[in-house]
């Protein structure tokens, strides 16, 4: 992400980051995410496929000097300080006159965990043109385990289950230190820990079965492949607004701040390029 922080910024706040590599302490590491070095050894960029799930192809992420484009600005929000330009925009599967944001997580991070309750909060009172989606990173063997349990519960129609499955994960990762929490040793393994933390809250051990390695649950995880290569998140929880801008807590300041730049930026694109 192209912008620039003051150096005792980043010492404050270098403890919260979670990306894809371990930055050198002279470098702006990311403030507020998980990152994939980490956590494992990120796939290789090279390998990205042209084309996402919803169509987009493979983009860059630049500043607001180098876009044509009028770009969302006011005196709190700018762009290249607190949200990047994805260049070229991307398309979205988002239903016409929708805006989409898109939560880019992992379900071990502990900063997505921290987000979780202010996303919960504003998806409660989110404008009806926003869509909300989420997508879980693929970095590693451990991340895909998980976003493998992720659209599994989502194929049997328990998203309800997604945040006790945030909550099981940082409680046992808090006691043990351990980011592998669902993970076994084999593919096997994991399967047979992840059947029956889902029996413990009421899903069929059949059922899960079923769905784990279908062909929805298959496809929904090439696809969260693509859309990580294309996007270029190297960090958790990592923002999408609409296909255009890239921002985290750590650019938005925080949290709170995030959800203001949301909803700032859905604004803008609904009123400026949805009615267009």
């Amino acid at each position: 992400m192209i912008r620039q922080l003051a150096l005792s910024a980043v010492a404050a706040l270098a403890l919260c980051a979670c990306s894809s590599r371990q930055p050198p302490a002279s470098s702006n590491a990311a403030a507020h995410g998980t990152s994939a070095a980490s956590a494992s050894a990120s796939p290789s960029a090279a390998a990205a496929p042209p084309v996402t799930s919803s169509g987009a192809g493979s983009a860059s992420i630049r500043s607001a000097a180098a876009s044509p484009l009028a770009l969302p600005a006011s005196p709190k929000w700018q762009p290249g300080i607190n949200y990047d330009v994805v260049s070229p925009a991307q398309p979205t599967n988002a239903p016409p006159g929708k805006v989409q944001v898109m939560e880019v997580f992992w379900l071990a991070c502990p900063h997505c965990y921290t987000l979780e309750p202010y996303i919960r909060a504003w998806r409660k009172t989110m404008p009806s043109y926003v869509q909300f989606v989420r997508v879980p990173v693929m970095w590693g063997p451990v991340q895909q385990a998980h976003a493998r349990l992720f659209y599994t519960l989502e194929a049997l129609g328990r998203n309800d289950l997604v945040g006790k499955t945030f909550q099981y994960i940082h409680a046992l990762e808090t006691r043990t230190g351990s980011e592998s929490i669902l993970v076994g040793s084999t593919p096997g393994n994991t399967l047979r820990m992840q059947e029956a933390f889902a029996a413990k809250n009421g899903v069929s051990a059949a059922a899960f079965a079923s769905a784990y390695d279908s062909f929805d649950v298959n496809t929904h995880l090439q696809q969260a492949e693509q859309i990580q290569q294309t996007y270029q998140v190297d960090s958790t929880p990592t923002i999408i607004v609409d296909g255009r801008y890239k921002t985290n807590p750590d650019m938005a300041g925080g949290e709170q701040q995030l959800i203001e730049l949301i909803d700032f930026l859905t604004k803008w694109d609904h009123e400026h390029l949805q009615r267009s």
